[in-house]
This record gives structure tokens, C-alpha cells and sequence, in this order.
């Protein structure tokens, strides 16, 4: 089974699954809440995983960096538990994340043009980082058009700066697994490694929405 194949069904099954969560808070059940932080638990586990199997030179030498992105996870954490309680908050999040990031890929190929940061992440483009801003913005405005039959105009500002802070937590994810000199934090989902490499783009994210709603 190719990667890409591997890839495709597991998207599928994490649409399955908020699907089921949405589901579950049409009858009144906080799955979202839940399962976001069910997520960010698995991200933390993950990065103390990789950091237990890291070479102690390794550790010792980016021990900065290490406690200080472990720390910013738990950060995120307690921005789930709270943001969490808004479904429509987290569904506008992933709409915007998933977009910019599909927006991202797909241009970023078929348009190539200079690398970002070519030592870092060899694919990523700025062509392909303002096509995933575009296109997370896009979703952002038609969430509002669809849900609320009205154009807001703060869509277009949350659809930017979360589809901006989305690829720079995924570049953050990057180094770091740069410096531990590992591909993938997991391989818990096929195709896509760990939680924390498919849920990258909420690092910044979550913790921009928990402040903007206190």
C-alpha cells in the first residue's frame, strides 16, 4: 500500500471521527471538548517518547528548546479545555488548518518557486504558504456565509492569522524534529506519523484563539 493511499484512508477515518464527535454534541455530549484533549495528551506523550529516546548529547545540547516546545504543549492543553467547550470554535479551526494546509501542498507543488526555508522543511514554498493563506481564509469566510447565511468580516482576519500561525507551527514541529534527527514523532497514523505531526498547525493556533477569548 503506497503512502499516499495510506494517507487518504486515514483522513478518512479522522473525518469518521468528527463526524461521530459532531454527532455526539447534537445530543449533548462534549465530545469535542474530549477528544481535543485526548489529542493534545497524545501530543505531549509523544514529545516526552521522543525526547526519552533521544542521544543525551542531543538532549544536552537543545535542552532549551526541548523543555520550552514540552512546555508550550501543555499551553496548548489548557487552551483545549477551554476552547473546547465551543464546538462551532474548534469545527472553524480545523476547517481553516485543514484548508490552509491542503491549500498549501497542492499549489506549493504545482507552483514550486523559492523555498521558505529549504535547510528546514525541503518542500515548503512561499508560494505555497500564501496559497494556504488564501485558501484558509477562504474557508474561514464561507464557514460564516454557510452557518450564518451573512458575510463578517472578522472571518477574514481569524481565516489569516490562523492560517498563517497554522504553517508556522507546523515549520516550529519541523525544526524540532530537525534537532531530535527523527523523521516522524509517531506512527500512530498511517501515512501521516504521529498526532503531533498531523495536529501541528493547532501549536499556535489554540493558544491565539484561548487568548483573543479571554
Amino acid at each position: 500500500m503506497s503512502n499516499t493511499t495510506k494517507r487518504i484512508i486515514m483522513g478518512m477515518i479522522m473525518a469518521l471521527v468528527a463526524i461521530g464527535a459532531a454527532v455526539c454534541e447534537h445530543f449533548g455530549f462534549p465530545a469535542v471538548r474530549y477528544l481535543g484533549i485526548l489529542i493534545a495528551l497524545g501530543m505531549i506523550v509523544e514529545m516526552i517518547l521522543c525526547l526519552h529516546n533521544a542521544p543525551r548529547k542531543v538532549l544536552v545540547k537543545n535542552a532549551v528548546p526541548f523543555v520550552g516546545f514540552l512546555a508550550w504543549l501543555f499551553v496548548m492543553l489548557a487552551a483545549i479545555n477551554v476552547v473546547g467547550a465551543r464546538p462551532w470554535i474548534i469545527l472553524l479551526l480545523l476547517l481553516i488548518i485543514s484548508f490552509a494546509d491542503i491549500g498549501a501542498w497542492f499549489f506549493g507543488r504545482m507552483i514550486g518557486g523559492d523555498k521558505m526555508w529549504e535547510r528546514l522543511s525541503a518542500h515548503k514554498t512561499w508560494a505555497g504558504q500564501i496559497a494556504g493563506i488564501a485558501c484558509g481564509t477562504f474557508a474561514s469566510v464561507m464557514y460564516g456565509l454557510l452557518g450564518a447565511d451573512t458575510f463578517m468580516p472578522q472571518l477574514l482576519w481569524i481565516g489569516i492569522s490562523v492560517s498563517l500561525l497554522s504553517q508556522y507551527g507546523d515549520l516550529t514541529a519541523s525544526w524540532i524534529k530537525r534537532k531530535l534527527g527523527i523523521k516522524d514523532f509517531g506512527k500512530l497514523l498511517m501515512g501521516h506519523g504521529g498526532l503531533l505531526d498531523r495536529f501541528d498547525g493547532w501549536i499556535y493556533a489554540l493558544p491565539l484563539v484561548w487568548l483573543v477569548m479571554l
